[in-house]
């Protein structure tokens, strides 16, 4: 497969949500401990930062009407960038694929109310598979007969995971961020960086360890789910390197779930510091959008011949990755 990606664009919320925020609500959490279990220093949210602290969101149905943000709305704002860095006019996308784990709609689905956010009038369907939405998006892409595609397809995951969050558990809520990502994809028209393989599994038998009931709370098994996703992420990263161009650099972008646990895949995976690109530090863990957010905020800073193996676990137990390059057009 060769899969074109001509822009990506990224949205976080103004609102901060700081390891000194997560000490005053007094759940037994401070800078110290946030850092040595996730390394995380900073997120940001839709929601209000006075209804977090007087309500610790006890019940998520009233988060949606609190938050500042529809999903759409951040969804489209990622897009108008990846559309802009792609050189192309909104109306020349011919498809909107959207995916998240915090969707405000079942029905109409987002990606439909994404593409009323831009005025597009465009088949819109939701392929929605946790954090590895956009994984699950660009494999199922990958496999459709390219010559029945639109020119350019718009990719989308947005989310607002702290609506989920029950802000008097602390080992989830130091997790969790808002933020969307966007991608311009094409089958057929070149562009300047390529998906050239991808890959998506799930183990529907671990279900249950990580949820989020449609009016309740985030809940995961943590270290079981942590194993697993270091187990798994590993996987991906050695199958893609072995697909990789060896003489070329090569970069890591994982799914930006824990900073700890993402240092365990690298150096499991004999990845170098150097070739590590992370947020999660920055941003927290943003679910779907998280790895591709990654790569947009570098996307300035990539170099003909760069390779990113990007990979990631979600709910499902799903997980999966792609490999994506920039070639020199110039070789």
């Amino acid at each position: 497969m060769t899969m074109h990606v001509h822009g990506i664009g990224h949205f976080f919320p103004e609102n901060e949500i700081s390891n000194d925020f997560l000490r005053e609500l007094d759940i037994g959490t401070d800078e110290e401990w946030i850092l040595e279990r996730v390394g995380i220093h900073n997120r940001y949210t839709s929601l209000p930062l006075d209804y977090i602290r007087d309500t610790r969101n006890s019940d998520v149905r009233a988060a949606a009407e609190a938050s500042r943000y529809t999903l759409a709305e951040t969804a489209r704002r990622a897009a108008e960038m990846a559309i802009a860095r792609a050189g192309i006019r909104k109306e020349e996308i011919g498809m909107v694929v959207a995916g998240s784990t915090s969707p405000d709609w079942l029905a109409p689905v987002e990606a439909c109310q994404v593409a009323r956010t831009l005025n597009l009038e465009v088949p819109a369907i939701d392929i929605n598979s946790a954090c590895t939405s956009l994984f699950a998006s660009i494999h199922m892409l990958s496999m459709m007969d390219a010559a029945l595609l639109p020119d350019y397809v718009l990719l989308v995951s947005a989310e607002a995971m702290t609506r989920t969050v029950n802000y008097n558990d602390r080992s989830s809520a130091v997790l969790w961020g808002d933020g969307a990502a966007a991608m311009v994809v094409s089958m057929r028209v070149s562009g300047p960086a390529r998906i050239t393989h991808s890959c998506l599994f799930s183990s529907p038998a671990s279900a249950e360890r990580i949820t989020v009931p449609r009016t309740g709370h985030f809940d995961q098994q943590g270290r079981a789910v942590q194993m697993f996703a270091i187990r798994k992420t590993v996987e991906q990263v050695r199958r893609l390197q072995r697909l990789a161009d060896p003489e070329l650099p090569l970069h890591f972008v994982g799914h930006q779930a824990n900073l700890r646990m993402l240092e365990k895949v690298c150096d499991q995976a004999r990845l170098s510091p150097q070739q590590h690109v992370f947020n999660v530090d920055t941003h927290g863990n943003t679910g779907a959008a998280s790895g591709a957010s990654v790569i947009s905020l570098h996307w300035d800073n990539w170099r003909p011949g760069d390779q990113i193996v990007a990979a990631g676990v979600g709910a499902g137990l799903t997980w999966g990755g792609y490999l994506l390059d920039f070639p020199d057009v110039a070789a």
